[in-house]
């Protein structure tokens, strides 16, 4: 498994958190960042995929 098919994951997950607080708190900035978090995540977890592809794992 590629390194950034994990930091995307890790990043995914850190982002739901964030989303989950800031509903909860009420903060909508921190709503966005985890929003924002889990976006980053999933690009990164695809380009981690496409490395794992293109070098045929």
């Amino acid at each position: 498994m590629d390194k950034d098919r994990i930091i995307g994951s890790a990043k995914e997950v850190k982002g739901a958190v964030k989303q989950v607080v800031g509903r909860v708190v009420g903060d909508t900035k921190l709503q966005s960042e985890g929003t924002a978090d889990k976006v980053e995540g999933k690009v990164q977890n695809a380009v981690g995929g496409l490395k794992g592809t293109l070098k045929g794992k």
